[in-house]
C-alpha cells in the first residue's frame, strides 16, 4: 500500500480544478445561499477540540430554523439533547467550525466555514424558537467562507430515492449503554421506552 505523504503527491493523483471552480467560493452569504438556508431543516456541524479531535453533530428543526442575521452571521439554536455537549465544548476550545446544510430532495448542499461563539442571551434565544420553546443557547457563526457543493455524492448514493432505501433500522440505546454499563434486559427495555417517550414529548 502506497501512503500519500504530501500535497504534491495528492494533487498528482487527484488533479487540479478548472480555473473557474474556485470562483464559486465566497466570503459571505449571497442571496442563493440565504435562500437555501431558509429551506433547510437539517445541518451537520463539524467542530474540533484543542488537540484536533473532530466530531460532527446533526442539528435539525423546521425548515429555516437557522436565522440569517446578515450576510456574514448565522444564529443556530441549541435544543435539548443528551447533554454530552461535545460540539459546544469544542467551540469553547477552538471556534473554527464547518457546516453542511441539507434540503430534502436537493442533491446540492451548502458548505459554510466560520468562527463560532456560544451566546446565553434571552433575546436571541427567543428569536429562534421551535414548537413553542426558545433555544437553550445560540451558536453564532461569523461566516468566513461558503459555497455550494456539487451533487455527485448524492447522485452516487441515490440518497433521496426511496426505492434504494434499506429496511428501517431500530437503534436500542438501552443495548448500547448495556454494553458498557452491564445493565440487565429489563433496564434495557425501560431505557428504550423512556427514549421513545422523549421523542414524542421532549423535542
Amino acid at each position: 500500500m502506497a501512503r500519500i505523504e504530501n500535497a504534491d503527491a495528492l494533487r498528482k493523483l487527484i488533479g487540479s480544478p478548472s480555473e473557474m471552480v474556485p470562483h464559486k467560493i465566497h466570503g459571505e452569504l449571497n442571496a442563493r445561499a440565504i435562500g437555501f438556508i431558509g429551506k433547510s431543516p437539517m445541518l451537520m456541524l463539524s467542530t474540533t477540540d484543542d488537540r484536533g479531535n473532530a466530531t460532527v453533530s446533526p442539528k435539525g428543526d423546521p425548515a429555516g430554523f437557522v436565522h440569517v442575521e446578515d450576510s456574514r452571521t448565522l444564529l443556530i439554536p441549541e435544543r435539548k439533547g443528551n447533554k454530552l455537549i461535545f460540539s459546544l465544548t469544542n467551540i469553547l476550545a477552538n471556534p473554527g467550525v464547518g457546516l453542511i446544510f441539507l434540503v430534502p430532495g436537493t442533491c446540492e448542499t451548502l458548505r459554510v466555514q466560520g468562527e463560532a461563539e456560544l451566546l446565553d442571551d434571552a433575546a436571541l434565544c427567543a428569536k429562534v424558537p421551535a414548537r413553542g420553546n426558545k433555544a437553550l443557547l445560540v451558536i453564532r457563526v461569523r461566516v468566513t467562507e461558503c459555497y455550494f457543493h456539487c451533487a455527485k455524492a448524492f447522485l452516487r448514493s441515490d440518497l433521496w430515492n426511496p426505492a434504494t432505501w434499506p429496511d428501517k433500522m431500530t437503534i436500542s440505546f438501552g443495548e448500547e449503554i448495556a454494553q458498557g454499563a452491564g445493565i440487565g434486559r429489563e433496564s434495557i427495555r425501560e431505557f428504550d421506552q423512556a427514549v421513545a417517550g422523549r421523542y414524542k414529548t421532549d423535542l
